[in-house]
């Protein structure tokens, strides 16, 4: 009878696309083509195990005779039994590509997801350098117009107070030597004499 048991990493989450922590199933393939579940211990259908690949479930078939890995071959059956139903989802484009390149055809899908991930972050990156440089300038600018405030502010403590009142004496004292100034050039002009 076949044994019991499967390989995990972690318990079983949904979400397909984050392999290391989802749970592999082990199934046994028999000279008979009959294919074992170790986890429930039971005899299972190629559909079954499409449907668990499709919930999220990632799974490893395995020859029971020799310990061959032969997942890809059982996976290759589902998909033919479902386009001779009429049940593929996989267009035509994608088996023709997968025949042409095998695995190089998905190996180049996922560098071109990788790509243009890549092509986001740099775009989303760049965006951010003109943001960052904003900031700063205006955080700089904030400064500068504290500084001045406070300049303002000691001027108008030491000096400033009392402007109004000197501005009257610096101006009243420039008119006085305009006056002198005007005076002292006209005496020293020689009158002309009337003949």
């Amino acid at each position: 009878m076949p044994q019991s048991g499967n390989t995990t990493d972690e318990k079983q989450p949904k979400y397909p696309h984050r392999r290391s922590q989802v749970m592999v199933r082990l199934i046994k393939r028999y000279e008979s083509r009959k294919l074992y579940d170790t986890e429930e211990s039971r005899y299972v259908s190629l559909d079954e195990i499409a449907e668990w690949v499709r919930e999220g479930q990632e799974i490893r078939v395995v020859d029971n005779a020799n310990a061959e890995d032969v997942t890809a071959q059982t996976l290759a059956q589902i998909i033919l039994g479902e386009g001779r139903d009429g049940r593929s989802k996989i267009s035509t484009e994608v088996m023709h590509d997968l025949v042409r390149f095998g695995e190089k055809a998905l190996s180049t899908g996922v560098e071109q997801v990788q790509q243009g991930m890549d092509r986001v972050v740099r775009a989303s990156i760049d965006k951010l350098g003109p943001v960052r440089q904003a900031r700063e300038e205006m955080k700089r600018l904030r400064s500068r117009l504290e500084e001045l405030e406070t300049s303002l502010v000691e001027l108008e403590r030491h000096g400033l107070s009392s402007t109004p009142a000197k501005s009257k004496r610096v101006r009243s004292t420039t008119t006085a030597k305009k006056k002198t100034a005007k005076k002292a050039s006209a005496a020293r002009k020689p009158k002309a004499r009337s003949a």
